[in-house]
């Protein structure tokens, strides 16, 4: 792809190439293309994670960053990346042998995906709230204003939230329980991504941090039991 492209075509070939490793690895829980062909639930996941990728793609700032500390955790960020992608596969795997089906399975598995819908649109608007401040890394920049508005009045990381509620839906989405243990390493990925980030940030913003935390919780509100 030319460093030229346009900055739509960009995100539309993104998108797409999204969307086919999305398809190809619920090809391959499923049994085949075909069989995904034929597979609303699993078509309806493709479709959200390609229009996810791709409004994602075009809203991104244009602007860079100015980091001021940076610290990497290569095996937490793998598995962040890597737990959502595999997850909707291993359910789609565990439906196909009939392993752990659910009550009501498929009442169940639109309910998911309708949740991985919710969580990839809540993802989405809070790495959109913060604009030019997110990072995939544990980072904080020079002029790094600290978010405690709209998404983040109550909840410090409402973008984990979302993708540990889009992790939950992938793996019920075929209305099986074989890929729930997925969804609990996940959630302890983003745990201790959040120690990190929050050491880091109590760190660079010292009290303001602290008065915030007191009153908000990591992936849940307060009033809902978060910490």
């Amino acid at each position: 792809m030319a460093s030229g492209s346009p900055p739509l075509a960009r995100a539309l070939i993104g998108a797409l190439v999204a969307a086919a490793l999305d398809a190809a690895l619920l090809a391959a829980g499923l049994g085949g293309l075909e069989r995904l062909a034929h597979e609303p639930r699993a078509l309806a996941l493709v479709a959200i994670g390609f229009v996810g990728s791709l409004v994602l793609a075009t809203s991104r700032p244009a602007s860079g960053q100015d980091v001021a500390t940076a610290r990497k955790d290569p095996l937490v960020m793998a598995l962040l990346l890597l737990v959502p992608l595999v997850t909707p596969m291993l359910g789609a795997m565990a439906a196909k042998r009939a392993w752990f089906t659910l009550p009501h399975a498929n009442t169940v598995s639109w309910i998911a995906v309708a949740a991985v819908a919710a969580g990839l649109a809540l993802r989405i608007a809070a790495m959109r709230q913060l604009g030019a401040r997110f990072s995939p890394l544990v980072a904080v920049q020079r002029a790094h204003a600290l978010e405690t508005r709209g998404l983040y009045a109550h909840v410090r990381h409402p973008g984990y939230a979302g993708a540990l509620l889009a992790c939950l839906g992938g793996a019920l989405a075929f209305g099986s329980g074989a890929a729930l243990p997925m969804v609990a390493i996940m959630l302890a990925a983003q745990l201790a991504r959040v120690r990190a980030e929050e050491a880091l940030l109590a760190e660079h913003f010292g009290d303001a941090w602290r008065a915030y935390a007191s009153r908000s919780g990591a992936l849940l509100p307060r009033w809902l039991g978060g910490r």
